[in-house]
């Protein structure tokens, strides 16, 4: 990783030389020439890294140069963190300690050896700085100033072309076909339409863009097409000769000017409609974006601009379009495309089971990547035999994907392009093992305790800047599977091809020890490693920056005493120690030696029961974990000292009876970030005395707070007043509150509140409603509590405006007693014909930006309307009437000229409706005249409901369709045929229904099919045989139908199907032949059909012949 980091590392080293505080440092220990001198060093040398960095891809010497340089920059670093730390020593401590123990420490011959020893350290860094710095001259590098993220590529891309062969694109066709309709079919406002097309490198977004080019209605439908490809530089000049080149097939005179160029660009593309395909941009500056794309809107309307990226900003400041994101290739695409190329020259191979089981787990590594595909493919293709490929598998493949060939070499190209603080975050990820599903928090504060975050901006913490890191690498595809908990990320995965980069970018600097043999590798020049516990006492280096373990299986041969010694003594650079689950049960008091520590996680260590007072002295420490350490009587009292610390994780005292466990150990930690958890708060003594003690009102960093009640009762009813918070606080969780007091005073003072879950019985809440950011808001199990308010709905139109002004979530769960939003609204009657708005006065009484409202048994009769949702509704065992309440104010409110997107929950995507008292067949209809927008709904004991009475024609975007205990449901309704879109179709507990014709042979988008517990429903051939316009369906499970007695004939025109379940068919006694026509089921699951069960054993039975070709067959 040298020559990524070499230049980061010394650009933060002059920083730190040049600190006042450092500059303090040298004046106090005589050391300010010596700083100085340092700092020239330094200077001389970063003026011709960016150079040497880009000289050392193509040459070794100078990749070693830097390897050695970035060690002695490292040493540096630890030098100046050593200053730093005695600095902030001295500084801590108080005037009449300072007395004292300074006449000891700092006394004058204590500071001048201490002075003289640094002294020592810091000219031989400038020695060895010196001599490497001779080197250079022998590499006759150059002086560069330009930030090392622009200077160079490490391997320029091939430039691409507009041709493809047609049989060279696989697994394509529904990509192919959605851009089409894009470029061919859409209906833009603009003359020139953006189509952006994004997808991390391998992916194929050239391929698609070529396939659409060359498709014929493309070629009939446009009158000129262009073909240029950008990649990294981005010259408006060299583009718009590219362009020109492409229209003509002749290059510009090359000494035109860019204005005798644009008028030479609009003579072309003017009065055209054109197809220009932009591929390979990386350029994220919307000015440069913007100076070409005024020369591009000549073309009359219909012309299109496809841009293929890497980058989703590229995407943005491109199009206001959204643009078309690749996904790797399916399964069934991916075997395609390997069995293709791998078996070219020997077709028989391609059905030989062996060669295909060992094919498909050789593939699962591939990710559905394309380019990964055919790389490994063609390496098979040369493979002959069985064993060759085993041996592949089993072998190669690992360091084929480490080598700096076709494969990583294009993920490589966007590493490339990450500004070089980005660089260093995501070779460090290389320290988790493949597959890991990494905490977004963690990896954070990973970052932070290595110095990779740079604080710019002293308004924003360095957990914030993080957090923009992470999504700024998540934005370019390095990360997958990430989960988002607004605010922040939680969880993430890298692709095995993405790890395969990280490792090969870190090199020898990082790496995971899980052997001897790497145990005994990892020498001086490893600075951050994970490893296997038992290995630790094998570890040699002294300048390990970061010690973690993923793995919970510990040498029991090793004592805690042996394993802090091996820390201790060989690892005091270390920033990260990670020594969670490994059943430690004592702390060495030699921890404060660890003087460079940042991050120190002892969780789940639950028979720790002190820790050292030593380990106060770590003054650089920002996060402790102690969480789920049981056993854990006491912080130590100065733990107040540790004044950096932004995150502590622990246990409260559950009794008091440790003497000094409480929450007053909290009282001077105001550095804390993110969040605080508070468990065991209902078993605390004297909870007023320690509840103001734990200081929370002082902590402004505090993103979260979460109290946990558990047991116990609260001793004092104002016990809640006490815990007050700081008002910056985003998040506040309480939890199984089990006491009488009322909400604490102190809500309304919290105006920066995002984000409220109350988890416990409470019988009175505040009021919410004028929060001015709160976006998410939670109920649950208030069993006691009546009404949300203590007064009547006013309906003002001041009122209005701040009512719940950014409220986006509403989830009310299992308050069974809440009957009403307001305390003195009037019992509404089911059975009344009165105007509800006019009743409840709640006409303008509404959410003004609600998108998702979840109500759970809670028999809501009054509530706020909630015209605006636009995402989800889910009405589950509560009352029907705020939902008739919202559908009537289009009566009152709307006009003949209003458009039907401006009614009541037109936009909304999903509904649920269960169980909802007063909901009949009329009262569904209505609702569904307004969810016009709708793409998924179901449908769950609605006794009083008449399916084939609604209008189904008006819900036609419907995809998603679930149908659930409706007695009355015969057959399916008739409306469902105009469901055009129709995707997913589950019918359950429908014990009426006897047929699904002759509406189901319509639903030909069927995907997904499933119908369960209909014990009266007939499935025979002559009930269902239909099948043959169904080719989409790829899931069909039957479950529990005494009355199927066979699977229909026509069950081969199913040439899709991938899964089928069946389950609970007692009269299913045997398969048909049809079965082998199934060539892409992947999966046959059979439970509970003994007879069947026999006849489909493998081998022996008497079906086994026409499912064996089924990879993965299920008898359950």
């Amino acid at each position: 990783m040298a020559e990524a980091i070499a230049f980061d590392i010394a650009t933060e080293l002059i920083t730190k030389l040049s600190s006042r505080a450092l500059s303090q440092v040298g004046l106090c220990w005589n050391l300010k020439h010596d700083i100085d001198d340092l700092k020239r060093t330094v200077r001389t040398i970063k003026a011709v890294l960016l150079d040497a960095e880009e000289k050392s891809v193509t040459d070794n010497l100078i990749k070693v140069w830097l390897e050695e340089l970035k060690d002695v920059l490292y040493d540096a670093d630890d030098l100046l963190d050593d200053f730093s730390t005695e600095a902030l020593r001295k500084d801590l401590m108080g005037a009449k300690k300072l007395m004292k123990e300074v006449r000891l420490f700092f006394s004058s011959s204590n500071q001048f050896a201490y002075g003289l020893r640094m002294g020592r350290q810091m000219k031989a860094i400038k020695a060895r700085l010196t001599l490497i710095g001779s080197e250079a001259n022998h590499f006759g590098f150059m002086v560069r100033d330009r930030p090392v993220e622009t200077s160079f590529m490490t391997k320029k891309r091939p430039q691409t072309h507009s041709f493809v062969p047609k049989d060279k694109i696989i697994g394509r066709d529904d990509d192919k076909a959605a851009l089409l309709k894009l470029m061919l079919e859409f209906e833009s406002e603009e003359n020139v339409y953006i189509i952006p097309i994004v997808g991390f490198g391998g992916l194929g977004k050239t391929a698609l863009a070529q396939f659409v080019y060359n498709d014929k209605m493309v070629h009939d439908h446009f009158e000129l097409k262009m073909w240029v490809c950008v990649s990294d530089v981005f010259d408006v000049k060299i583009i718009v000769e590219n362009i020109i080149k492409s229209a003509t097939n002749r290059a510009p005179d090359q000494n035109l000017e860019i204005d005798q160029l644009q008028r030479q660009l609009r003579d072309i593309i003017g009065r055209k409609k054109y197809l220009l395909v932009l591929d390979d941009i990386w350029n994220e500056e919307r000015e440069e974006w913007v100076s070409l794309k005024e020369l591009l809107i000549g073309g009359v309307k219909g012309s299109r601009i496809i841009v293929t990226t890497r980058s989703p900003r590229v995407a943005k400041i491109t199009s206001k379009c959204q643009p078309y994101v690749l996904k790797g290739l399916s399964d069934d695409d991916a075997w395609c495309l390997f069995k293709e190329i791998a078996f070219e020259q020997r077709y028989a191979d391609s059905t030989n089971s062996a060669f295909v089981e060992i094919g498909k787990q050789i593939l699962e590594r591939c990710g559905g990547v394309p380019l990964v595909i055919r790389t490994i493919a063609s390496t098979l293709s040369y493979k002959e035999t069985e064993k060759e490929w085993h041996s592949f598998k089993d072998n190669e493949l690992v360091r084929i994907s480490q080598n700096e060939g076709k494969i990583l070499s294009t993920l490589k190209l966007s590493y490339d392009h990450l500004p070089s603080h980005l660089k260093h975050c995501f070779a460090y990820c290389r320290l988790y093992p493949k597959d890991y599903q990494i905490r977004v928090k963690t990896l954070i504060q990973f970052w932070i305790a290595q110095g990779f975050i740079k604080q710019l901006n002293p308004s924003q913490s360095l957990e914030e800047i993080g957090f923009r890191y992470f999504k700024d690498l998540v934005d370019r595809s390095f990360f997958q599977e990430v989960k988002n908990d607004e605010p922040c990320f939680t969880t993430c995965k890298m692709h095995d091809l993405m790890h395969d980069l990280a490792e090969s970018i870190a090199g020898i600097e990082s790496s995971i020890v899980d052997s001897d043999k790497t145990a005994s590798e990892a020498g001086e020049k490893r600075r951050h490693i994970s490893i296997n516990p038992s290995l630790i006492p094998l570890l040699k280096g002294k300048k390990l920056r970061t010690l973690l373990h993923f793995s919970c299986i510990r040498d029991e041969n090793l004592s805690d005493d042996e394993i802090w010694d091996l820390i201790i003594t060989h690892c005091r650079c270390l920033r990260v120690l990670k020594l969670n689950y490994l059943n430690i049960q004592k702390i060495s008091p030699s921890i404060y030696k660890l003087k460079h520590l940042r991050y120190l996680d002892l969780s789940w260590n639950s028979n720790i029961k002190i820790l050292p007072k030593s380990i106060c002295k770590i003054q650089n420490l920002l996060v402790l974990k102690l969480d789920r350490c049981y056993e854990l009587q006491e912080l130590p009292k100065k733990i107040e000292k540790l004044v950096n610390l932004t995150h502590i994780g622990c246990e409260v005292d559950k009794d008091g009876s440790h003497g000094g466990a409480d929450l007053s150990e909290l009282r001077l930690l105001n550095n804390l970030r993110g969040e605080l958890e508070i468990r065991n708060l209902g078993l605390v003594k004297n909870s007023k005395e320690k509840f103001k003690a734990a200081n929370l009102k002082e902590k402004q960093h505090l993103r979260s707070l979460v109290l946990h009640w558990d047991d116990g009762d609260g001793d004092d009813e104002k016990s809640l007043e006490d815990l007050q918070p700081h008002p910056n606080l985003k998040e506040l969780c309480i939890e199984e509150w089990g006491g009488d007091a009322k909400f604490p005073s102190w809500l309304s003072l919290l105006t920066n509140l995002v984000k409220i879950i109350i988890d416990s019985n409470f019988k009175h809440l505040p009021s919410f409603a004028q929060l001015p950011c709160l976006k998410h808001l939670y109920i649950y199990d208030c069993t006691e509590l009546e009404y949300m308010v203590d007064n009547s709905p006013k309906g003002s139109q001041g009122e209005a405006q701040s009512f719940f002004p950014s409220l986006k979530l509403l989830r009310l769960w299992n308050c069974r007693n809440m009957k009403s939003w307001w305390r003195t609204t009037k019992p509404i009657d089911h059975d009344s014909n009165e105007d509800d708005t006019t009743v409840m006065g709640t006409s303008t009484m509404a959410f003004p930006c609600l998108s998702f409202l979840s109500i759970r048994d809670c028999p809501l009769t009054s509530m706020p309307l909630y015209p605006s949702l636009d995402d989800d509704l889910w009405l589950v065992g509560t009352s029907s009437r705020p939902l008739k309440q919202t559908m009537k104010m289009n009566i009152t409110s709307t006009t003949p000229s209003s458009s039907t997107s401006s009614l009541p929950l037109s936009k909304l995507k999903s509904f649920i409706v269960n169980n909802i008292e007063g909901l009949d067949t009329h009262t569904l209809d209505e609702c569904l005249q307004h969810l016009t927008g709708l793409k998924a709904l179901e449908i769950r004991d609605c006794k009083e409901v008449d399916l084939e009475s609604l209008q189904w024609e008006l819900i036609k975007n419907l995809s998603h369709l679930e149908i659930d205990k409706i007695p009355q449901l015969v057959s399916l309704p008739r409306g469902l045929q105009h469901l055009v879109q129709l995707k997913k179709l589950k019918i359950h507990e429908c014990h009426g229904l006897r047929s699904l014709l002759p509406v189901f042979q319509h639903l030909t988008s069927l995907e997904d099919f499933s119908v369960s517990n209909c014990k009266e429903l007939e499935l025979s051939a002559a009930g269902i045989q239909k099948f043959q316009d169904h080719t989409s369906l790829r899931s069909l499970e039957l479950r529990n139908i005494p009355k199927c007695w066979h699977l229909p004939e026509s069950l081969q025109h199913l040439t899709n199907l991938q899964g089928l379940y069946l389950i609970d068919l007692p009269n299913l006694t045997s398969l048909p032949d049809e079965m082998r026509c199934l060539t892409n089921l992947q999966i046959l699951e059979i439970g509970r059909i003994p007879e069947l069960e026999k006849r489909c054993r493998k081998d022996s039975g008497a079906d086994w012949h026409k499912i064996a070709h089924i990879p993965n067959i299920r008898l359950i």
